[in-house]
């Protein structure tokens, strides 16, 4: 004996004794023919079963068909009484044998309860339509099977439907109940992990009052979805239908659960205004051989106890319902068809265009390029801001903001990325040009000023100022002013060891002949104080040795900094975001300060001997001029040093050319431009006596 549970009437209706205090009975109505259709499936599974000698011998099998009204209350009563045989059967019968198996049921709800009740006692349960993933739980229902997929398989292909079409805000209404709940439940889960937002979850049941379906229904009406999943069954789903309908919502995109997507009234004319067009899955359907000769051989006549058939045919032929439209409103050529239940399928989809388009659901609209999406607090992932991408980052085909290479930077759009600019001081532009011209201007300078000391070496006035040292003099600015020249144009490993070292040695030579000469003029005042020998221990020797050993100990320190750690190219890129500032490196900022501070003792030296000298009696004071280019060389390089540490890119180095050329004009126009001077406009003055000072005016 095989028992079976169908929901064939689908309305629940409580009605209440008006004699008696009688407790609420129970009735149904609404006749369901696609379930009236599984049953006859049954049946005639059971029939070819018992036509077939091979499939099972010596056994017949018997049915007994109860309905459950889409209810679990009722779907328990009935499962109850087949399995205790209690059932109402022919006079004839004696005791009626309890059921070795159960059909049951086309509800996730239904099937829970039955399959809780009746697993203990290890009956043997078999759904046609539960599709709830929580049945597949063996240690609650160890005899539960069903001949369709899971919910789980469901949920990750509605979610994968949705994805594939590109709609980010959706709706949702399930039925309260456990396939609704839980097939809204995995559903949500699945379309998580694609940035899918569930904007609402509408919940509804058949047996709700009207008032609940009108809140769900203005809850569509102010979202801004345009595709709503309903995971509900058809009994339940029906009376939003006709709320929506009523009210005309239109231009949703719905999508159904296997529920409800096969069933044939959504698609009455009445319904298809604002359901047509709906997508879901429906399991594969196939076709059953002798099954619509079977349906169409139903008749009251060939068996008056077969389950329903009565309903079936009153439904039929009764004159009261002939006036409704049968085909549409139930779909009776569905019913025989024997391929199971889709009641109609299309070429196309029919797509609730939205201003002739596909529909599109989205809570905010995409970013453009640019910009990048901005969380709105308390708001799904699904709404948000677009706010333009920082600086440095760039926003085309993604959703986030990605930093540009190193090398690169944002354009103005911020959707590519564009080389940085390249900067070093180049030869060609202007600064380049003026530094280049004023340096060559110096190194000329101090070439002729060479000239005209060789010709005019024997006059006195060059003679008093030490001839030997003014040469060695000369020679070393005409260096100092060449050495800028290593400062411009690109930074390359021979240029950067060459930039700061040939500055420090030709500086150290420059200052150590000053220092000699300083020397000399002090000398030369001592010399002046009776019994004072010390003009006789310093000549020419000792004027090299001092020239000669204060170059060579700037010299061994640059060769220690160029072996241990020499300057070398570098690339800056925090200086500027649209430009890369191509430099050199010190290598070692402790050799670099050690160089600029030797040459900057020698100086103080200088200029402490050179003012102690300053009173020197004689019209052609050789100290004073000393003191005062000293003055100008140190004024320089001690502003040199926080104007170089805050200057930005190449300004660094027209800062450092800068001082360089500063300090090297102050040594020439101050200690030697008085001589020619004095050579070229005054020549009756270069004469040993006025040289003395012995001339009075």
């Amino acid at each position: 004996m095989i028992g079976g549970i169908f929901p064939i009437l689908i309305k629940e209706i409580l009605s209440t004794s008006t004699f008696d205090k009688e407790l609420p009975k129970v009735q149904c109505e609404g006749f369901d023919l696609r379930v009236f259709r599984w049953t006859q499936a049954m049946i005639f599974a059971i029939e070819e079963i018992n036509n077939d000698p091979a499939l099972l011998p010596n056994i017949s099998l018997g049915y007994s068909i109860l309905n459950s009204c889409a209810s679990p209350t009722n779907a328990l009563r009935a499962a109850l009484t087949l399995a205790s045989g209690a059932e109402e059967v022919d006079v004839s019968s004696h005791c009626p044998p309890a059921i070795s198996a159960l059909i049951a049921e086309s509800g996730s709800s239904q099937s829970i309860a039955v399959a809780g009740i009746l697993g203990p006692f290890h009956m043997p349960i078999i759904s046609y339509f539960s599709t709830c993933a929580c049945l597949s739980d063996r240690t609650k229902y160890p005899t539960f099977f069903r001949t369709i997929p899971s919910d789980y398989f469901q949920a990750k292909a509605l979610a994968a439907l949705v994805k594939h079409f590109g709609w980010q805000w959706i709706g949702a209404i399930q039925s309260d109940n456990d396939y609704g709940r839980n097939g809204i439940l995995a559903f949500k889960e699945e379309v998580e992990k694609f940035g899918i937002c569930i904007a609402f979850v509408g919940t509804i049941l058949r047996t709700y009052t009207k008032d609940r379906f009108l809140k769900v229904v203005e809850i569509i009406k102010q979202s801004t979805v345009k595709v709503i999943l309903a995971f509900v069954p058809e009994g339940d789903f029906y009376p939003l239908m006709q709320e929506i309908v009523n009210q005309n919502i239109t231009g949703i995109q719905w999508i159904a659960s296997e529920a409800w997507i096969t069933a044939s009234r959504p698609s009455t004319p009445e319904i298809y205004t604002a359901f047509g067009g709906t997508l879901g899955f429906v399991v594969q359907k196939m076709a059953i051989p002798n099954f619509k000769h079977f349906l169409t051989s139903i008749s009251p006549y060939t068996d008056p106890h077969a389950p329903f058939v009565k309903d079936f045919w009153e439904i039929i032929v009764s004159k009261s319902l002939q006036r409704v439209n049968f085909t549409n409103q139930f779909g009776d050529e569905v019913f025989f068809d024997e391929n199971g239940d889709p009641p109609a399928s299309y070429d196309i989809i029919n797509w609730q265009l939205i201003n002739g388009k596909v529909p599109t659901s989205l809570c905010s609209n995409i970013c453009p390029s640019g910009t990048r999406k901005a969380q709105i607090n308390g708001k799904p992932i699904c709404c948000f801001h677009c706010v333009s991408c920082a600086d440095g980052t760039i926003a085309n085909s993604t959703a986030d903001c990605t930093p540009c290479p190193k090398e690169y930077w944002s354009n103005e759009r911020k959707d590519d990325c564009i080389p940085r600019t390249i900067e070093f001081l180049k030869y060609h532009e202007p600064m380049g040009i003026a530094l280049t011209l004023v340096s060559l201007l110096g190194a000329s300078l101090s070439l002729a000023t060479m000239v005209v000391f060789i010709n005019y070496r024997e006059t006195p006035v060059i003679k008093a100022s030490n001839f030997e040292l003014s040469s060695f003099l000369l020679f070393s600015l005409f260096l100092c002013f060449l050495c800028p020249l290593t400062f411009i144009g690109m930074p390359t490993v021979w240029t950067c060891m060459l930039r700061h070292t040939t500055f420090g040695v030709t500086f150290a030579l420059c200052i150590s002949c000053v220092l000699g000469k300083t020397i000399v003029v002090v000398t030369a005042f001592k010399a002046t104080f009776p019994g004072n020998k010390i003009t006789g221990q310093f000549g020419h020797a000792q004027q090299k040795i001092i020239v000669c050993s204060c170059t060579l100990i700037q010299l061994i320190t640059c060769v220690l900094w160029l072996t241990l750690s020499p300057p070398y190219p570098h690339t800056l890129f925090t200086y500027s975001n649209r430009m890369i500032v191509l430099e050199c490196n010190t290598g070692s900022e402790f050799a670099f300060y050690a160089v600029l501070g030797y040459i900057g003792i020698l100086a103080i030296i200088c200029l402490i001997l050179a003012f102690m000298a300053r009173k020197l009696p004689d019209n052609f004071n050789e100290a004073k001029l000393i003191t005062f280019s000293l003055l100008i060389f140190c004024a320089v390089w001690i502003t040199f040093i926080p104007a170089y540490t805050s200057s930005p890119g190449k300004f660094t180095v027209a800062v450092e050319i800068f001082a360089i050329l500063s300090s090297a004009f102050g040594l020439l126009i101050c200690i030697f431009a008085p001589k020619c001077y004095i050579i070229f406009l005054k020549p009756e003055k270069n004469t040993k006596k006025w040289v003395m000072g012995k001339i009075i005016k």
